[in-house]
């Protein structure tokens, strides 16, 4: 079974520490220390990392705040998408739009949710950024209830900078190779597309990738095309590679049949 799935995300994901607890999010002296950079105000804070909140689906909730003042939403069921602006300790969002989708009942509620979590008010907020790596972002709700949504670094500010789109094929086999070490390498071709989502370019042969794909999952029984967003590293070490590859979307997925 083959399924193609081209298509650019609709409501995309664009795809920090002080010494303090539950620290209110005030514009003055907040500042926090990443692998590439400080942030000093709660705008920078808040769009440079994805925010996750668990409500026990298959999936979190993941809020983005964007640096051009758009707030996504990726809610399992549809995606969300408002305005954001900061002052203090109060985030003040505009309408939520979103797409239309059905979905079963326990995801439409958690779309539900969310849209009145974000619609079009005042936020009280408040950010502990005792954990760098994790901090946290404590939400109140309209009725007065506290959610509080872990932060993941986004992968611009891990390695301070855009990412250049590449797409991938990626062979249900595995070989092994050696890099620094022995190791599993995955082979795939590179693909290009054309701006109405043709192929114009495929490599002819298979080539061992020696690095890894955050995010991406293997499956020895399909071929898979991805969107993979790759990052140039700041200074690597010797024996690292000069990039980072992030998995963005599949674009096509094909099941084959495994010969034993």
């Amino acid at each position: 079974m083959k399924s193609r799935i081209f298509a650019l995300a609709l409501l995309p994901l664009a795809l920090i520490a002080c010494q303090s607890s539950h620290l209110p999010a005030t514009s003055g002296d907040t500042a926090i220390s990443t692998p590439s950079t400080t942030l000093k105000t709660p705008a920078q804070i808040l769009s440079a990392y994805t925010w996750e909140l668990d409500r026990g689906l298959e999936r979190p909730i993941v809020l983005h705040f964007d640096a051009q003042g758009r707030l996504n939403a990726v809610t399992s069921c549809n995606g969300l998408a408002t305005t954001w602006s900061v002052k203090n300790n109060i985030i003040t969002t505009s309408e939520v739009v979103g797409t239309e989708m059905a979905c079963d009942a326990a995801l439409m509620e958690q779309e539900r949710f969310v849209s009145q979590l974000l619609q079009k008010r005042d936020i009280l907020f408040s950010l502990d950024l005792s954990d760098s790596n994790q901090p946290k972002l404590s939400i109140t709700a309209a009725d007065g209830k506290k959610y509080i949504f872990t932060g993941k670094m986004t992968p611009e500010t891990k390695y301070q900078g855009q990412a250049e789109t590449i797409f991938l094929e990626i062979s249900p086999q595995t070989k092994t190779c050696t890099g620094v070490a022995l190791q599993t390498c995955l082979q795939v071709k590179e693909i290009k597309y054309d701006d109405k989502g043709l192929k114009t370019q495929v490599d002819k042969d298979w080539t061992l990738f020696y690095d890894q794909i955050e995010g991406f999952q293997h499956s020895p029984d399909e071929r898979q095309i991805i969107r993979v967003k790759r990052y140039e590293i700041k200074n690597p070490a010797a024996d690292q590679s000069k990039y980072a590859y992030v998995f963005d979307m599949a674009v096509e997925r094909e099941v084959v049949k495994t010969t034993l």
